[in-house]
């Protein structure tokens, strides 16, 4: 079952003191306007974590994250983590599934990533690709999957052949 978390409250937040990634983000941080944490499990025990930032822009470093200045587009995974083999890619392609079900607004999906070699493969390998390379992280950009961009398409030449403002 997919949860989003905006609740401090929550008791799967305490599965954040497992971070690998970032450590060092409270929990209290992790959630709140345009930030939630994202799970995947059953019996409230998580199979995988994940932290996402819905920002107006690409964040360079751990510093960018927080409040939006101009509406969000940009959801910004910055941290994730399982517990069980193949549970994290479920989740980053759930979780981008239902952000952009239910977030028309958010366009763009990217990461703020370690500099590490174990990021670079989980991203490369579920289709990512680098977008930026910072001075202490990487963000990689997942991008719509050809059958997506041809949807896109058709909705928007739909869109130029319907007068809206008919005389």
């Amino acid at each position: 079952m997919l949860n989003f978390i905006t609740d401090p409250d929550h008791p799967l937040l305490e599965f954040v003191r497992d971070d690998p990634v970032r450590p060092e983000i409270s929990k209290e941080f992790r959630v709140g306007p345009n930030r939630f944490v994202g799970t995947l499990g059953w019996n409230n025990k998580p199979a995988a974590m994940v932290c996402v930032n819905f920002l107006d822009r690409v964040p360079e470093a751990v510093a960018d994250l927080g409040e939006a200045v101009g509406a969000a587009t940009v959801a910004v995974f910055y941290t994730i983590w399982s517990y069980k083999p193949g549970a994290g890619q479920e989740l980053l392609n759930a979780t981008v599934e239902r952000i952009r079900r239910e977030f028309p607004s958010i366009t763009r999906f990217v990461t703020l990533s370690p500099k590490t070699e174990l990021a670079r493969r989980f991203h490369l390998k579920n289709g990512a690709v680098v977008l930026r390379e910072n001075a202490d992280t990487i963000n990689y950009e997942y991008r719509p999957r050809d059958s997506e961009i041809v949807q896109w398409e058709r909705a928007i030449l739909k869109d130029e052949y319907y007068d809206v403002n008919p005389d």
